[in-house]
């Protein structure tokens, strides 16, 4: 059942995003959000960008064909399997998320597309998805594949422990694989606070916090970090000859891309 009077965080990125696919409670979190951090539809859009290019740069400079996006959100333009499939149709593309409107919208959208596929799942339950007979009918774990985490780990409490899921995760995956992760970051205390507990009211408890780039980078302990290494997603390899990149000054999205 979707319930439309507690906000979601797929619907909220979303609506920062310019999409339509929102009501009412997540249009009125989002306005909330912005009081405290006004960049956040400047850092929405910078972390879907980043998502774009790395899913590019793995299919096309890596040769990576299989992509596990774990907390997905709603579909877009240029998803994962779009990109990917650019490069490479062949590409495997499967997309986790809780939100039974992703899972409704993304259907309706993938049923044409056989190389993709949405589940309804929780991120946090690894060995159900690697079981999930749609995952396994896709994807080959005996071959490389990019694990994405893409701005999704804030909404997971220190009590689930971010950090030993990535690690989970990434044990599972053959050697030649990659991990993708970013979360949002701040330095500034009163904005992590600010925020924390307004997505925790918000979405009654079901979120984590805006964490520090350490917290980012114990995510990736001992992991080999392609360059430029943990950054500000702006500056993961920005495409070269576009306009200077808006960043997002009091929070930002602050992550990388390790292989496996």
């Amino acid at each position: 059942m979707i319930n439309v009077e507690t906000p979601s965080v797929a619907r909220m990125y979303d609506w920062l995003l310019g999409g339509i696919e929102n009501y009412a409670a997540d249009r009125a979190a989002c306005e909330d959000l912005l009081k405290i951090a006004p960049s956040s539809k400047t850092l929405a859009r910078n972390n879907r960008r980043f998502l774009q290019r790395v899913v590019r740069v793995l299919a096309q400079d890596y040769g990576i064909r299989q992509f596990l996006d774990h907390g997905s959100g709603l579909p877009t333009q240029d998803n994962v399997h779009q990109i990917a499939q650019r490069v490479a149709p062949d590409s495997r593309v499967v997309y986790i998320d809780t939100d039974p409107i992703v899972l409704a919208h993304g259907r309706t959208t993938l049923e044409e597309n056989d190389q993709t596929a949405v589940i309804q799942a929780d991120m946090r339950h690894t060995d159900a998805i690697f079981a999930d007979r749609q995952v396994r009918s896709l994807i080959d774990f005996d071959q490389p594949v990019a694990a994405l985490f893409v701005s999704v780990l804030h909404c997971l409490p220190d009590e689930d422990d971010p950090a030993g899921l990535v690690r989970s995760v990434a044990q599972r995956l053959a050697p030649g694989s990659f991990l993708v992760v970013c979360q949002l970051v701040s330095d500034h205390e009163e904005v992590r606070a600010g925020v924390t507990e307004l997505m925790r009211v918000a979405t009654h408890g079901t979120w984590g916090r805006v964490r520090t780039t350490q917290d980012v980078r114990d995510y990736f302990d001992g992991m080999d970090l392609l360059e430029p290494g943990l950054v500000d997603v702006v500056d993961w390899r920005p495409d070269p000859g576009l306009t200077p990149r808006r960043r997002a000054d009091d929070w930002v999205e602050w992550g990388g891309v390790a292989r496996l």
